[in-house]
């Protein structure tokens, strides 16, 4: 079965035949000006080199030369076969705080870089790191919702990283365990794969037993790393910075919130995995060097034949042709010319 990579291209054909009503156009145009200075058979002995059909040779080669062109664009592709091919690695589900907290400075500096922006950016240069691994997503708030189920596709996993904001989640709160429970029920059912849970959060809001939550998973083998974001001296949480409005309580004071750092260690060490303040520079790199201490399996991923590519044949095709246009010239072949081919 033929496909093509991009097929919207394929409407160039539609070229085609409007340059051959041009040509025909251009042919009768040229016809009725000759028929000013006379009869066309007596004009023709007037011009002995000019060829009757030399042009619409050139223009069928030419136009046999653009197809293949916007063929090749178009990418053709056949006889495509999924190949398995199978590598090493761990399962990673990722469950990211998006509450309203998140929005908070992640430093000390209240106009600093959000809690949520700085997440994303370490997100990144995690998912750069894994390799040959599977990853998941999880946004949680109040409430716990999976925004990527397990895949290798990290390219998709960059893209819903991208989109995430707090937006997401319309219940406010932070609902640790309800993330861990559903990240626990997200991996594959394979009893073989090295398992990882890895929270990023201010903990601030805390709501459930995230700790037993997390004792729990670790009895089933998954690692529970804890990624702390925001500050001990806490920051207000912006509404509107450029304006300069700040969430603020019933008394009207601005809110501030802290990063509960206790209980994100609690939580990193009930799952036998390990705390890191997301403000490290090498937070990420850290992350990663825990996560190489569990034990590789092997996990499949479907790829693609690149030899199911057959744009070169037509390019070829193209180039034969244009080659060929070069060296036919508009006039008469000095062998032919005195042949005609509608006598008898």
């Amino acid at each position: 079965m033929v496909s093509f990579a991009y097929p919207v291209l394929l409407y160039l054909l539609l070229l085609i035949p409007i340059i051959v009503l041009l040509h025909l156009w251009a042919k009768i145009a040229q016809r009725k000006r000759l028929l000013r200075f006379g009869r066309i058979d007596i004009l023709s002995k007037l011009m002995p080199d000019a060829s009757k059909y030399k042009s619409w040779i050139k223009l069928s080669l030419q136009l046999i030369a653009l197809t293949a062109i916007i063929i090749v664009l178009a990418r053709p592709r056949a006889g495509a076969k999924e190949e398995t091919s199978t590598v090493k690695g761990i399962e990673v589900m990722i469950a990211l705080d998006v509450s309203n907290s998140m929005l908070a400075s992640s430093n000390d500096d209240p106009n600093g870089i959000s809690r949520l922006d700085r997440a994303k950016y370490l997100l990144e240069k995690l998912i750069d790191k894994l390799n040959n691994d599977k990853i998941g997503l999880i946004v949680f708030a109040g409430e716990a919702y999976t925004q990527l189920p397990i895949t290798s596709d990290f390219v998709s996993a960059k893209m819903f990283i991208n989109s995430i904001n707090t937006e997401m989640v319309p219940t406010q709160g932070t609902a640790i365990g309800s993330a861990i429970s559903m990240a626990i029920n997200s991996f594959t059912p394979d009893e073989t794969t090295q398992k990882a849970i890895i929270v990023i959060t201010d903990g601030e809001n805390h709501e459930d037993d995230a700790v037993s939550v997390a004792k729990s998973a670790a009895e089933q083998g998954i690692q529970i790393d804890v990624i702390g974001l925001g500050s001990g001296k806490g920051a207000p949480i912006p509404i509107n910075a450029k304006k300069g409005l700040y969430l603020k309580d019933s008394t009207g004071k601005p809110v501030t919130t802290y990063l509960n750092e206790n209980m994100a260690k609690e939580i990193a060490q009930a799952g036998n995995g390990i705390y890191i303040s997301g403000n490290s520079p090498s937070a990420a790199s850290d992350i990663d060097v825990q996560l190489d201490t569990l034990e590789k399996s092997d996990l499949e991923r479907v790829v693609y034949s690149s030899s199911a590519e057959q744009f070169p044949f037509f390019a070829w095709i193209a180039l034969i042709f244009l080659i060929i246009d070069i060296f036919i010239l508009d006039s008469k072949n000095a062998i032919l010319k005195k042949i005609n081919f509608f006598s008898k």
